[in-house]
């Protein structure tokens, strides 16, 4: 496979996702549980097996729940506790996001959150795309010595923050990447690379899987109502492939 300069990291919503994006030739996982809550922390059951099943870089999402990003101080103490305890799993990075109640970045919270890294590389997440001054937040996050900032550029998808991403990459530095995410697939990667001057690339690259139970019940849901329980979404080794043959492909 062509590579580049480009780092590809690969959302993985489980262990077996992680194997399959390395397979498919991605340089990092982010290893995160419910996605359709944009992501959580997940077991460290999870974490341990990931690490055990692949042998590239393994960042984890440290998040207690869906929602906001304003953290109670219970909810802090268990995010420094998780970070604590994963260095025990021989985690590569951790990735974090926290807000103040008016849209600013919580830096007493992150300040927290990067002790208990203790020198791990800390990504911050796409709480970022709900700051209210995107540019002033960018600049705080590099003076903490955040490593990245995972967004969207404050719109739905990354395509679509373009510009704000072309912004953030020209003024952020060597020092502070910016990593567009969400919405970032072999349709577009390529472009979205050319329009903002990015070099890392954060994408889930999942496809459905079936489920093989014969025996089926659609009238209870262990879920939200009207969710197909039967199918679920995992990364596909495939898919994280041609997306990165698409991003190293001509114009």
């Amino acid at each position: 496979m062509i590579r580049t300069d480009y780092t590809i990291e690969v959302c993985a919503n489980s262990v077996q996702s992680c194997i399959a994006a390395q397979q498919g030739g991605a340089d990092r996982v982010e290893l995160c549980a419910a996605l359709a809550e944009g992501g959580l922390t997940p077991s460290f059951a999870t974490i341990a097996l990931a690490r055990a099943n692949t042998d590239i870089t393994l960042h984890v999402i440290v998040r207690p729940r869906g929602g906001d990003f304003l953290y109670t101080a219970l909810e802090v103490a268990t995010m420094e506790a998780d970070i604590h305890a994963m260095h025990s799993l021989h985690i590569d990075g951790v990735v974090v996001g926290c807000l103040t109640a008016d849209g600013d970045i919580d830096l007493r919270t992150l300040d927290r959150l990067m002790e208990a890294a203790d020198g791990l590389p800390v990504t911050f997440h796409r709480a970022f795309d709900r700051c209210r001054h995107p540019l002033e937040a960018m600049r705080q996050l590099r003076a903490a010595g955040v490593a990245r900032i995972l967004t969207s550029g404050q719109q739905p998808t990354a395509p679509e923050g373009a510009e704000l991403l072309h912004q953030l990459v020209s003024e952020a530095g060597p020092q502070l990447s910016i990593m567009p995410g969400c919405g970032v697939n072999e349709t577009n990667i390529r472009q979205l690379a050319a329009a903002t001057g990015a070099h890392e690339f954060h994408f889930s690259a999942s496809a459905p899987v079936k489920s093989q139970m014969r025996i089926r019940n659609d009238q209870v849901a262990m879920g939200a109502a009207g969710v197909d329980e039967y199918t679920r979404m995992e990364t596909s080794a495939s898919r994280v492939s041609r997306t990165i043959e698409a991003l190293c492909s001509p114009l």
